[in-house]
């Protein structure tokens, strides 16, 4: 490894060489940096000096695309040099903000290990290493896939390519590594090595925030060697020149963590034959100054800091049993969302944090009372397959006020303990669902979906199941369930009825009609009451007006002894708490349905509109089509 290069190691490579079709021509393309440098009037001696590594003034991740100078003018092409369009240095954080959450760029990296399981991968190592050099913390993700060779490096630190056209892959865009690289950390390095067509490569490139903005470049410039290890010692790959080559590794050893030829090359020990490892350096702090991840609470654990960690100790113990759930563990424990990251267990492949495996976990396992119900989506031109909802009470339920779905996409996580019910409601509780939604698109960060109809009509079928299930089970926990008739015979007062409740009530909302409000209907069994009493209750938003009073029947009272009275007062006034909090919900619903009834009365009539205007021009054009068959005609 301790080699000497000079020129007459250098061993030049047809580009086109590659019997993957797919990369000819992506080395050809890359100007040289040495010129690209020039160009921008940035001298190579300041930009490739080995030196004590620089770093960033503004460390935080949210600041650090603030004071961004950028050129007013146009740089001119350096003679020889083609002109292309420039991605400014500002581009790659600007581009990584679409990462609110930091945990969401590290499931992106594990996607791309994952996505090699195809390539023969078995494992991928998430863990922090310590930089020699000014002994900060790094993040190294590593896996044994089939790795990348010049042309795929270059594709994957490029933007917006990507190479994965499999229906079963998760990264589809050609953006995961730079969105999530430079969201974790200002600059990352990729050591790589595969083996195509017979010939042994490996790879070094660098995606530098730093660089770029303290050598005030106006285009992403990513340096990169690469070397043929089809022999006994590595031979280093020229396309350009050698002092292209020599340009390179003079960048790459002044602003990465090692400071020798000899320490880039020991990278590749612990790769093998074939693989790659990505090293995020200079990690983002947050706006206390101190490092984003922590790596010190748990030596087995990477985590995000818990601003409610600190009162603890002050919380009551259902609070505290709240957190210790995993959909609360999951937003700070990188290894308990990573657990549930991917649906279905692997079976070949380990995801290892900080040298100790993940255990995969399937909340529907642990599901009491489970259920699967079969759900269609219904598209016009597109026939989907039928998917399986699996759903069931949590085992902790109904101790803990804990409800939702985890939407999977592709067997990746991608929007969990989705509450789709409204906060503040206790229908519900406990009651959790599993699904894997392959017809609705994920956002481009992965952590929600595109708000399509597909998406709207599969929230409403959710808001139903739920309900429903809760409908059917929660008698279970003592709970008593609503009998709401379906025949308006059945909706009036029944006076000298066993102990019922029995309001006035309208037909329930359709999924596809909007309901204006009204009150509720409700014919609630109260097993244990010893009154009987008949009431008719208002909606709260509407017992102000004077027009609808008169629709309902008054309070009757049977006398009762003191004692069961009081027992009959008692729940009678929880059941209306319950149907006043119904009531209210109901009728945000309806405001909801009204504005998406006027959105769509909206899209109707610019559709209608546009028709008008094409059906006219149609006509002018088949009169001018008409007056030029006359003119034919008389010639």
């Amino acid at each position: 490894m301790a080699k000497n290069y000079t020129v007459a190691d250098v061993v030049n490579i047809d580009s086109d060489s590659d019997s993957d079709d797919d990369n000819g021509g992506v080395i050809g393309m890359v100007p040289s940096l040495a010129s690209l440098i020039e160009n921008q009037k940035v001298s190579i001696a300041d930009a490739a000096t080995v030196a004590p590594r620089e770093t960033l003034e503004c460390r935080s991740f949210w600041k650090a695309g603030e004071n961004f100078v950028i050129p007013s003018s146009v740089t001119l092409t350096a003679p020889g040099m083609v002109e292309h369009a420039r991605v400014h240095p500002k581009f790659l954080h600007s581009n990584a903000t679409s990462h609110k959450w930091a945990f969401g760029a590290i499931a992106e990296l594990l996607d791309n290990a994952v996505d090699e399981i195809q390539n023969g991968a078995t494992v991928v190592k998430i863990d922090k290493i310590n930089i020699v050099k000014d002994n900060t913390p790094a993040l190294v993700f590593q896996d044994n896939g089939g790795g990348m060779d010049p042309n795929g490096i270059r594709k994957c630190m490029s933007l917006g390519y990507s190479s994965k056209k499999s229906n079963t892959t998760i990264g589809q865009y050609g953006n995961g590594f730079k969105t999530s690289t430079m969201r974790l950390g200002a600059d990352a390095m990729v050591f790589s090595r595969s083996t195509r067509g017979g010939k042994s490569t490996q790879s070094i490139g660098l995606l530098s925030y730093t660089f770029l903005r303290k050598t005030g470049q106006d285009d992403v410039i990513v340096p990169m060697i690469d070397f043929d290890i089809s022999s006994d010692s590595p031979q280093p790959i020229i396309y350009g020149s050698p002092g292209d080559w020599s340009t390179n590794l003079n960048i790459l050893l002044k602003w990465s963590p090692f400071s020798t030829m000899v320490e880039l090359l020991q990278q590749f020990e612990d790769i093998g034959t074939h693989g790659t490892k990505v090293i995020i350096y200079n990690l983002w702090l947050n706006d206390e100054g101190i490092y984003e991840l922590s790596f010190d609470d748990d030596d087995v654990d990477i985590r995000l800091r818990d601003e409610n960690a600190q009162d603890g100790k002050r919380l009551h113990a259902k609070t505290l049993e709240v957190r210790s759930h995993i959909s609360y563990r999951y937003r700070h424990s990188l290894r308990a969302y990573i657990s549930m990251l991917y649906l279905k267990k692997f079976k070949n492949f380990k995801i290892i944090l900080r040298g100790v495996s993940v255990a995969q976990f399937n909340i529907a396992d642990e599901f009491r009372h489970p259920e699967t119900i079969m759900y269609k989506p219904q598209a016009a031109a597109v026939d989907y397959a039928a998917t399986g909802i699996k759903v069931g009470f949590i085992k902790e339920a109904p101790k803990l006020p804990i409800c939702g779905f985890n939407v999977y996409h592709k067997n990746r996580l991608i929007r969990p303990f989705w509450k789709v019910v409204l906060e503040g409601s206790t229908r519900g509780n406990g009651v959790m669902g599993v699904l894997e939604a392959n017809f609705i698109e994920p956002a481009h960060d992965k952590q929600d979906f595109e708000r399509s109809s597909l998406f709207l009509r599969l929230e409403a079928r959710l808001k139903r199941i739920t309900s429903d299930y809760w409908q059917n089970h929660c008698h279970i926990f003592g709970y008593q369930t609503a009998q709401i008739p379906a025949d308006k015979s059945k909706r009036t007062v029944i006076p000298d009825q066993p102990p019922t409740v029995n309001t006035y009530n309208p037909s329930p909302l359709p999924s596809d009609r909007i309901s204006h409000g009204g009150p509720i209907i409700r014919e609630i069994n109260l097993s244990n009451a010893t009154s009987s009493r008949t009431a008719a209750v208002a909606a709260p938003h509407l017992r102000n007006y004077t027009g609808l009073r008169n629709n309902f029947q008054p309070v009757q009272l049977n006398p009762q002894p003191p004692a069961a009275g009081d027992t009959g007062n008692n729940l009678v006034g929880k059941l209306a708490a319950e149907i006043r909090e119904e009531n209210l919900q109901l009728f945000m619903r309806c405001e909801e349905y009204v504005k998406k009834e006027n959105e769509v009365e909206q899209t109707v009539k610019s559709l209608e509109k546009e028709l008008e205007e094409i059906q006219s021009k149609c006509a002018q054009l088949a009169l001018l089509v008409d007056a030029k068959k006359k003119e034919m005609q008389q010639v």
